[in-house]
């Protein structure tokens, strides 16, 4: 019997009755105590199961439900997001694909402007060497115009000369030449070699 010491009384009673060899004559050995028992057992598990499903399930149930909510809202906005980055994206590419065709129509135009301004740099590059070369020209002849003149002049001079000393003595032709070649070596030695 110590064995069962720390058994329910009830069940002791039947430990008791079952070392005594007593039989009962209920069905399953239940007796209208022990139907009553139990009848007050599974109304106080109904009552304890209502209870504790208002205290503890119904709002374990409100968490779960918003729970779910709230993962299908943020799954809704994780799609809106997402069509909104696609859509952003197509933008996005869009104003790539237009800013490359402005790009090539700038390239374009600074190309056509670049190719006129090097037409009019060369032309005038053209106009300001053949200016040069016309001017290059008139100062060669005016340069020309001046020695042939300072040649007249130093001709005219030479003759002057000789004709002042072949006048001025009346030598015969020798002496006329040696007079003549004299001053040229006078006069011609700077003049002729300038």
């Amino acid at each position: 019997m110590e064995l069962f010491s720390n058994l329910t009384p009830y069940t002791t009673v039947l430990l008791e009755a079952a070392e005594e060899g007593v039989t009962s004559e209920h069905i399953f050995d239940l007796d209208a105590n022990m139907l009553f028992s139990a009848c007050i057992l599974a109304i106080n598990v109904l009552v304890l199961f209502i209870f504790l499903s208002y205290i503890l399930f119904n709002p374990i149930r409100k968490v779960l439900t918003d729970r779910q909510e709230r993962i299908t809202k943020e799954r809704e906005e994780a799609e809106k997001n997402k069509e909104d980055a696609l859509q952003l994206k197509a933008e996005y590419e869009e104003h790539l694909k237009q800013a490359d065709k402005e790009s090539e129509v700038i390239l374009s135009e600074a190309r056509k402007k670049a190719l006129k301004n090097e037409e009019k740099i060369v032309e005038q590059a053209r106009e300001e060497a053949s200016r040069i070369i016309e001017n290059a020209k008139r100062e060669a002849e005016l340069e020309k115009s001046k020695a042939a003149d300072e040649v007249k002049k130093q001709i005219i001079e030479v003759s002057a000369l000789l004709a002042q000393k072949y006048v001025s003595s009346s030598i015969d032709s020798d002496k006329q030449s040696e007079l003549f070649d004299e001053t040229l070596r006078e006069i011609g030695d700077k003049t002729w070699q300038s």
